[in-house]
């Protein structure tokens, strides 16, 4: 029985273990994946703002199906937008509003 255990406790803390390392290399991949972006994330930034008429409040470089892009929270009034720009050409490829912000992982609560 206690061998079970062990066995058991042993399996989850390696999975656990490599879970965390194979996501700190994927977002140190992300991190490093910016100094190619061929424009600045101010600028990006400035894209979504006027886009969505209103301040940034979030701001990420990611890869998508398209490729590499800014991923833009932008608030505007009450509403708030998650605005993608491309990460080449500096242009909005989309925008929808964020009801609730209920697709934000950063944003969900404990």
């Amino acid at each position: 029985m206690k061998r079970t255990f062990y066995v058991i406790a042993i399996t989850a803390l390696s999975a656990t273990a490599i879970g965390t390392a194979f996501a700190a290399k994927s977002m140190e991949k992300d991190a490093m994946a910016i100094s190619k972006a061929k424009i600045p994330m101010v600028q990006a930034v400035s894209a979504a703002e006027q886009h969505a008429n209103g301040k940034a409040s979030r701001a990420e470089y990611e890869q998508t199906k398209t490729g590499w892009a800014y991923d833009v929270e932008v608030v505007s009034g009450a509403k708030v937008f998650d605005v993608k720009v491309d990460g080449d050409k500096g242009t909005v490829i989309s925008s929808t509003e964020d009801k609730g912000d209920r697709d934000d992982d950063h944003d969900k609560k404990d």
